[in-house]
């Protein structure tokens, strides 16, 4: 079988991807085929194309953090009654193609009725949302959480999660986007004023009891003098280091190094960088089911409308240099799809 697919091929801008045709592998052990019916650009990609995604592929390489799409085939030691099924896979790289052969494990069955680009929109960004509220902040109903990057994927699922749950969202955005918040029921901040705290503190004087920091750099020292006590601050991701040149390992070990030494201090407070990818080596069997576990919340509140798909727009894997160039923009509320 032959797959088209994007194909990053180095250090270039957006019209530098290319699109080729080639064949594709059997799926092998544990492994599935399927026809992609939707996949996206994250935070992950942008960073990619620059060279600057910590632990990215050697170039050329195709992207892709996830996809969804029907199952076709299946290999050895996987389960034959997913052939027919529509599932959502974690990927990492490689789900930017019209076919891929992806590993069973990773992937979760999309419950029927839920369009492939409305899922699309929160496989990656919902369990990375629901984690880190529920499983690495553990936020109770009735508090106050900080999310910087309230307009993006992971932002905006985070936020209508947190609002189901009945805790209240500050949003720190620019401002062309604080019109959008504020008719999300999220109280906006500018995250680019240099009075951030001062105006955090003027809507929680007592502090806020977590924070989701996806910005990195001085910004993460500003977010954790802003936890109440026993708050948790959750980092995951530098982009303040993207844009950046040298190395992404020192950005990366300084944050990490960071989070330790807050952690040792008797304050109460709780730091931590979350990663998707914890323990999916060391221990796939809980990886595994909590990816279940909580992606099924997720499409559970997707299926009966609690929860939005927040599509910036939608693009054919054609367009990708268009597609790429308009999510590189930070002009956008929400994740921008591909459908090959």
């Amino acid at each position: 079988m032959n797959a088209k697919r994007v194909v990053l091929p180095g250090l270039v801008e957006p019209e530098g991807l290319v699109i080729e045709t080639g064949p594709l592998d059997a799926p092998g052990p544990g492994q599935i085929l399927v026809a992609v019916e939707a996949t996206g650009i994250s935070y992950a990609e942008q960073a990619m194309r620059r060279g600057r995604y910590f632990g990215q592929p050697k170039f050329p390489f195709v992207p892709g953090y996830d996809l969804v799409g029907t199952v076709l085939q299946v290999g050895p030691q996987a389960d034959a009654s997913l052939v027919g099924e529509r599932v959502a896979t974690l990927t990492k790289t490689g789900g930017w193609t019209s076919h891929a052969v992806v590993e069973a494990r990773d992937s979760v069955i999309v419950p029927a009725g839920i369009d492939p680009a409305e899922a699309e929109t929160v496989v990656v960004n919902g369990v990375t949302a629901w984690q880190m509220l529920h499983r690495a902040a553990r936020v109770k109903p009735g508090q106050t959480i900080l999310v910087h990057g309230a307009n993006g994927g992971v932002g905006g699922i985070l936020i209508q999660l947190a609002q189901h749950a009945g805790i209240r969202v500050i949003g720190g955005a620019s401002p062309r986007h604080h019109d959008a918040l504020r008719a999300a029921g999220v109280e906006p901040v500018d995250y680019n004023d240099p009075n951030l705290a001062d105006r955090v503190r003027e809507l929680s004087p007592g502090g806020v009891d977590a924070v989701f920091d996806n910005i990195g750099g001085p910004m993460t020292r500003v977010s954790y003098g802003l936890l109440a006590p026993r708050g948790a601050l959750v980092c995951y991701a530098i982009i303040a280091g993207v844009g950046g040149t040298g190395g992404l390992v020192m950005p990366f070990m300084e944050a990490l190094s960071r989070v330790l030494l807050w952690n040792a201090l008797p304050n109460g407070h709780r730091a931590s960088f979350y990663d998707l990818w914890a323990g999916h080596k060391r221990r796939p069997a809980r990886f595994r089911k909590h990816l279940e576990e909580d992606l099924g919340h997720v499409f559970a509140l997707l299926a009966d409308g609690s929860l939005k798909a927040n599509i910036a727009a939608r693009f054919p894997l054609d367009d990708v240099a268009a597609a790429l160039t308009l999510a590189e923009s930070r002009t956008l509320n929400g994740k921008v799809i591909l459908l090959p």
